[in-house]
C-alpha cells in the first residue's frame, strides 16, 4: 500500500508531481528505488519531447570561488520568464556555475557529461533533464565561461 510519507519523500528528492509519484509507486509495487527509476525514465521521455522547443528566457548566473582567484558565468535558458524567476531554476543555474568553476569543462557538451560534484551518481545532463521534467519546459545551458588568475 502506498502511503503519504513515501509520496512526500520522493517528491522532495525528485520534484515530480504527486500524481506521477503515486502512479510510479503503484507501478513499482511500493518499491521507492524502482519508482525513482520509473520517474527518471518518464523525465527523460518528457525531456526528449521538449528538446526542439525554443528557449527565449532564462538567467545569467555568476559564481566567484571563495579564494577570489576563479569564477564563472553561465547562461541557462528556458521557455518562459515564469520558470526563469523560479527559485529552483535559479538554484540549478548556481549549481551549474559552481560545477564549471570546479571542473573546468571545455564546452557545454563536455559539461553535460561530467559527474555532478555534489552527487557523482548523476551527470550535469541528468540535472538538466530532471529540471525539464519538473518544469515542463525545455531548458538549455547556452554558454559557459570560466575566468581564472
Amino acid at each position: 500500500m502506498i502511503n503519504v510519507d513515501q509520496i512526500k519523500k520522493l517528491r522532495s528528492q525528485i520534484g515530480a508531481g504527486i500524481a506521477d509519484i503515486k502512479q510510479a509507486l503503484e507501478e513499482a509495487g511500493g518499491d521507492e528505488k524502482k519508482a525513482k527509476a520509473i520517474l527518471r525514465q518518464k523525465g527523460l521521455d518528457k525531456a526528449a519531447k521538449k528538446a526542439e522547443r525554443e528557449t527565449g528566457a532564462g538567467v545569467v548566473e555568476a559564481y566567484i570561488h571563495a579564494n577570489k582567484q576563479s569564477g564563472t558565468i553561465i547562461v541557462l535558458t528556458c521557455e518562459t520568464d515564469f520558470v526563469a524567476r523560479n527559485d529552483d531554476f535559479q538554484k540549478l543555474a548556481h549549481e551549474i556555475a559552481m560545477q564549471v568553476c570546479a571542473m573546468s569543462p571545455k564546452d557545454v557538451k563536455s559539461l553535460l557529461e561530467q559527474p555532478w560534484i555534489r552527487d557523482e551518481s548523476k551527470k550535469i545532463g541528468d540535472l538538466v533533464k530532471e529540471a525539464i521534467a519538473k518544469f515542463g519546459e525545455n531548458i538549455k545551458i547556452k554558454e559557459i565561461k570560466k575566468f581564472q588568475i
